[in-house]
């Protein structure tokens, strides 16, 4: 199984908290989408942000969104485990289900150490 980092994990759940706290909610989708991209080696991890993106879109009455992550929850960790998941993607329905993007440099960083 993949893992990550004890510093990936440690931006992983910052990301997460700052996600749970921020009131804006294009704000609290950019900590959800950084966390995916972090999140994504790890099966547990990832399901848990799909969880936490369909969630939102539920409040949001999204209902395109929370459609797409009941697809994404069903993939993440098959996908994680196998390690053919996109790298860098946002996790979102508009980016795509195998879209490959570029990663955010303090995000490779903790992915690398």
């Amino acid at each position: 199984m993949a893992r990550i980092s004890e510093a990936a994990r440690d931006l992983y759940r910052a990301e997460m908290a700052a996600a749970a706290v921020t009131e804006v909610a294009e704000q609290r989708w950019r900590h959800l989408e950084r966390a995916h991209i972090v999140s994504q080696p790890d099966p547990w991890l990832h399901t848990q942000n799909h969880i936490a993106m369909f969630k939102f879109a539920v409040r949001q009455h999204d209902r395109r969104e929370a459609l797409g992550q009941v697809v994404r929850i069903i993939v993440a960790a098959p996908g994680s485990l196998s390690g053919r998941y996109p790298e860098g993607n946002t996790g979102r329905v508009a980016a795509g289900l195998m879209r490959t993007m570029p990663i955010p440099g303090d995000i490779a960083s903790a992915l690398r150490s």
